[in-house]
């Protein structure tokens, strides 16, 4: 049914209370772009088409569109005027849903029921919600029939109207035909000389229109004006996140975790407190990510074990069963079934086999002042502590690399690489010079 209708996001507004040089609706919350939020919940929504409205000079706009069609609203002239600035988008459309870039949490869910809505016969269905201080909001007021009567901005309603709870999101969606067209009759005569969406309900009464409401969870609607409120907007994310994820992992401390938007976390995976979760990240079932690890672009698999106060960067993946320690830092990089990275190491662009164990302070030294290079270390081979890999170089399987060696060249397998300085031992020295500073001592 949501495929004969198009989703109007409104995201023209600049923004100057966010006091930034990136427009407002690109600033993220859970790692992705409000925006993103509110055009993936359309998509999710099933919407047959979208249109991204934005004001002049929105270069980001076509990066950002995700399929939608991107138009342009030369003047701020208020709601209604944004909405018809994507009127070429409503040919041959059912129904119209009208939303805003600056409120991520909308759900495709509320957008489904509100096209229902209107699919249902009605002919404009306004998204409402009660908030703990309605101060400041439009008033939904509803007639006797429980229909919409008026949406009255705070500042001119009266002391009765007020005191109703119920407030508009902004949040509309339209019926095709007549509905629609009442767009056009919106005038501005207000104090901003600015066209208005809510007025269309007025409009619709004189012309019989059936106006419902739907109402909505009030962190779902909250719009973001300035950075206090994208902080709030944020921790509202979060709670969520973690609801969802209480679900089927264990939390130590939810409270200290943050996710990103598209987190996968599988069942019985248990997080230790304060791990942050980057975008781009899955973690699979039984797994464990310990205190203070940060995940970013990594894949770990069932059984694996990262941290405590860890890092995995972008492009690396954590084979079923291994083991990454504390401060060790992953990037570009596999580590195969069973491997063993478990101490204050740097493993990057490079490839680990299963069962290899990598000692203490093992780095691969992948950058050469110009490129990266891959290191590859095969099947249960041994790298020992304090060893630098550089690359590009191989060490095979079951080879054994020696204690603080610096390795250039390939290890073939089962070998034993040691590339040290070699320990010189002068016997019976330390005695002697234990007397002598003992002397020293005495006489000074």
């Amino acid at each position: 049914m949501n495929s004969r209708s198009v989703a109007v996001v409104l995201a023209a507004g600049k923004g100057t209370r966010m006091r930034s040089s990136l427009a407002k609706v690109l600033h993220p919350v859970g790692g992705l772009p409000m925006v993103r939020h509110v055009l993936g919940a359309v998509r999710g929504a099933g919407v047959g088409a979208t249109a991204l409205v934005v004001g002049p000079g929105a270069s980001w706009a076509p990066e950002v569109a995700e399929g939608a069609t991107v138009h342009v609203q030369s003047e701020q002239l208020g709601t209604a005027h944004a909405v018809l600035a994507a009127r070429q988008a409503f040919a041959g459309m059912e129904a119209v849903v009208v939303l805003f870039g600056d409120t991520p949490l909308v759900t495709a869910a509320t957008i489904d029921r509100m096209l229902a809505r209107v699919h249902g016969g009605a002919d404009i269905a306004v998204l409402a919600f009660e908030p703990e201080d309605p101060a400041g909001y439009g008033r939904v007021i509803l007639d006797a029939s429980g229909h919409v009567a008026a949406i009255r901005e705070h500042q001119e309603a009266s002391p009765e109207e007020r005191a109703v709870r119920l407030c508009n999101s902004g949040i509309m969606a339209i019926r095709a035909g007549a509905a629609l067209d009442a767009l056009a009759d919106i005038g501005n005569d207000n104090a901003k000389g600015e066209y208005y969406l809510t007025d269309i309900v007025p409009i619709g009464r004189t012309r019989g229109f059936v106006i419902v409401w739907e109402r909505a969870d009030p962190r779902e609607v909250m719009g973001i004006n300035d950075r206090a409120q994208l902080a709030q907007a944020e921790a509202a994310f979060q709670a969520i996140a973690r609801a969802r994820a209480l679900e089927r992992a264990t939390l130590a401390a939810p409270e200290t975790v943050h996710f990103s938007h598209d987190t996968i976390i599988g069942e019985d995976v248990t997080v230790e407190p304060f791990v942050v979760f980057g975008p781009g990240v899955s973690v699979g079932d039984g797994a464990t990510i310990r205190a203070f690890s940060h995940l970013e672009g990594a894949t770990v698999a069932p059984g694996a074990v990262v941290g405590p106060y860890a890092r995995l960067r972008p492009g690396t993946t954590i084979g079923a069963g291994a083991r990454i320690g504390n401060f060790v830092e992953v990037k570009a990089a596999e580590v195969a079934a069973g491997a063993k990275v478990n101490h204050l190491s740097y493993i990057g662009d490079a490839s680990v086999g299963a069962g290899a164990n990598i000692g203490a302070g093992t780095i691969t030294c992948n950058y050469d002042g110009k490129d990266k290079h891959l290191t590859r270390i095969g099947a249960g081979a041994f790298i020992g502590s304090n060893s630098a890999l550089v690359a590009p170089v191989s060490i095979g399987e079951r080879a054994y690399v020696g204690s603080g060696s610096v390795i250039t060249e390939d290890v073939p397998a089962d070998a034993l690489a040691i590339a040290r300085g070699r320990q010189v031992t002068k016997d019976d020295r330390s005695p002697a010079r234990r007397t002598r500073e003992g002397s020293e001592g005495e006489s000074g």
